[in-house]
């Protein structure tokens, strides 16, 4: 069978094209408009192809950079790799991808995290948060959770908005999966006010973090 190439995959993803996905995810920051569902089918026909992978996210194309992120074997890529892959990510769905299923999934996670949630381009700093987000829940020790809880108090409420909602995220994951921390995290939410206003379809959990936590917390409480 003659083998997949780059042009084959970007035709396909432009006959998949449609302008109504196109303009819903307009309004999120994400400019392609490959429905997703489409999009995992296409990446599960090809299923894992590493070089495939790299070539399509050197295309810098959004559709192919996230189904470069679907077939790319995560533990392939080496740490520049990633480090330069990061600041390419400007896409909001290819960032939240690229974190998710990519450096989660890294030997090098950690040490990236720590190098991400110092640097002072804000977009890679929220994929610093957005893995200490992770950790929060799957490992916390060795997490000063008392110190993170200190910088969100200090820095979150004049964050750019990717930035602001991680470490709302990394906030409210403290308050829900740490007692011990949760009357801090409460009273931090309630005083910053950060996304209380933010609308909220019905049945679904609001990102406000005294309201996220109180959920969240009443869930487990009454499962």
């Amino acid at each position: 069978m003659a083998e997949t190439t780059v042009d084959d995959v970007l035709a396909e993803l432009a006959a998949l094209e449609d302008p109504r996905v196109c303009a819903v995810n307009e309004r999120h920051g994400d400019d392609h408009g490959v429905n997703l569902t489409k999009l995992r089918a296409v990446a599960k026909r090809l299923k894992t192809q590493q070089d495939l992978a790299r070539q399509l996210w050197e295309t810098e194309d959004t559709a192919a950079r996230l189904l470069a992120l679907l077939i790319c074997r995560p533990k392939a890529f080496e740490r520049n790799e990633l480090a330069a892959m990061v600041r390419e990510t400007r896409v909001p769905k290819v960032h939240d991808w690229f974190v998710n299923y990519v450096v989660k999934k890294s030997p090098h996670a950690e040490d990236l995290r720590l190098a991400w949630m110092a640097d002072p381009d804000p977009a890679v700093a929220s994929a610093g948060w957005a893995l200490t987000s992770d950790r929060v829940v799957k490992k916390p020790e060795g997490l000063d959770l008392a110190g993170l809880l200190d910088v969100i108090e200090a820095q979150m409420r004049a964050a750019p908005e990717r930035l602001q909602w991680a470490m709302n995220t990394c906030l409210a994951q403290i308050g829900i999966e740490h007692p011990e921390h949760r009357a801090r995290a409460l009273e931090i939410g309630e005083r910053l006010e950060v996304l209380k206003d933010y609308p909220t379809p019905p049945n679904c959990t609001s990102p406000f973090a005294p309201a996220w936590i109180a959920e969240m917390v009443r869930r487990q409480d009454n499962p």
